[in-house]
């Protein structure tokens, strides 16, 4: 295979990944019942790992693949919350390797989850052309039972969005919460979660690590 075919499948390999993730949350949100669209989701994450060019997972470990490891759902772990402005916009920013540095503007301030997980979270806006909303998180399961570096909840960018109530509020369901790809192999790199985004309690919801429950 010459370099320019090879650019070609792997361009359009990246587009299909997202296209299908795009079409699997959409597909949640359309439906009424919180967990079958979690078990919706489970499945085509599992099928997408397993099958996909595109799979963070490397070749090898992609032969040993079993699906997986997510807690149970847990319905208590879903939320709507309202946002509320930082009290002072802050940035962070990464290296994205050869894409250079990427920058994350703090912009809203979760309203709602104090009181079940001892605290609330920040969301940001991501920097470069057309942007995105990210939230990150890490909590008392992180290191241990999850991976160290934090779980994702939402990234528009790549799709992961549950979207908001008639009222505006934000839907945050922790039983989506899901592990960067670079907990998977070393070919990626991922933002980690900030440190203000760290929340004391246990969230036993979401993708978990497999040596653990």
């Amino acid at each position: 295979m010459s370099d320019h075919v090879a650019i070609l499948a792997a361009h359009y390999d990246l587009w299909d990944w997202r296209r299908r993730v795009a079409a699997l949350y959409a597909a949640v949100r359309e439906i009424e019942q919180p967990k079958l669209g979690w078990q919706l989701w489970r499945q085509t994450r599992d099928e997408l790992f397993q099958d996909h060019p595109m799979s963070p997972l490397d070749p090898g470990a992609r032969t040993r693949f079993k699906g997986l490891p997510l807690f149970d759902y847990d319905p208590g772990l879903r939320f709507a919350v309202r946002l509320e402005p930082v009290a002072t916009p802050f940035e962070h920013e990464w290296s994205g390797g050869k894409d250079g540095m990427i920058h994350m503007h703090a912009f809203a301030r979760t309203g709602g989850l104090e009181r079940r997980l001892g605290g609330e979270l920040t969301l940001y806006w991501i920097g470069g052309y057309g942007g995105g909303v990210f939230l990150p998180f890490k909590d008392a399961t992180s290191g241990r039972a999850t991976y160290g570096g934090g779980r994702y909840l939402l990234d528009t960018i790549k799709s992961a969005d549950l979207g908001a109530t008639p009222d505006g509020r934000v839907i945050l369901d922790f039983n989506f919460a899901y592990h960067p790809s670079c907990a998977y192999s070393d070919r990626w790199i991922c933002p980690l979660s900030p440190a203000e985004n760290t929340l004391p309690v246990a969230v036993r919801a979401g993708e978990r690590l497999r040596e653990h429950n």
